[in-house]
């Protein structure tokens, strides 16, 4: 058993490792602080030390590519819980851009600007973004297809941003319906329409 633990360990700081070193190649972001190397080890390896076997082995079949875009996203989130659940987090991306909105429509730049960058770097749900995704939907083009959808709803937030700091608003408001589509694309990328039972027969 010990060795067994041992060896399950020695995985873990591998796949780590391995997923730490392919940030070397990522292009620098202008509004994430990359951790180095040794930050990014410990970081994933808290991440694969709380994920079942089955999500492991889902992300060592990952390509170095994929896993360069896992990596990515989470380093544009230095913000990271140890108890929210994704749900938890996405109310509170909600309750940002409910701010965002009405600080639009009441020419409240300084309010804009606030929601949007902490819309931007959210928080991060307790082990990180993959385990709330279906183990079936674990794959490099999922994977891959994340950064599109964080473009499109945080890349437009901070597009609002600088839209409200240069005073004009209608440009930032002109962002909002594009964020909301972002939304709606990457919830049903995760889990389809919420609230669905698999105990309801679908209307046909």
């Amino acid at each position: 058993m010990h060795h067994s633990a041992a060896r399950r360990k020695l995985r873990i700081a591998t796949l780590a490792a391995a997923l730490a070193c392919s940030m070397g190649t990522q292009a620098a972001d202008p509004h994430a602080t990359q951790p180095n190397q040794a930050e990014a080890q410990k970081m994933m390896q808290q991440m694969l030390s709380i994920m079942t076997p089955e999500l492991r082995s889902k992300v060592q079949s990952l390509s170095p590519q994929s896993r360069q875009t896992m990596m990515r996203l989470q380093s544009l989130h230095d913000r990271r819980s140890d108890s929210l659940t994704m749900v938890q987090v996405m109310q509170e991306i909600l309750a940002d851009y409910q701010r965002m909105a009405a600080a639009i429509a009441t020419d409240n730049a300084d309010m804009a600007i606030d929601a949007a960058h902490n819309l931007a770097h959210h928080r991060l749900p307790r082990g990180g973004l993959l385990p709330y995704m279906p183990l079936d939907k674990i794959s490099n083009e999922s994977v891959d297809a994340l950064l599109g959808f964080q473009d499109m709803v945080e890349g437009n937030t901070l597009r609002l941003a600088d839209a409200a700091k240069e005073g004009n608003m209608a440009k930032a408001a002109g962002y909002l319906g594009q964020i909301a589509q972002g939304c709606v694309a990457c919830h049903n990328h995760f889990r389809g329409q919420p609230g669905i039972s698999p105990n309801v027969a679908p209307k046909k």
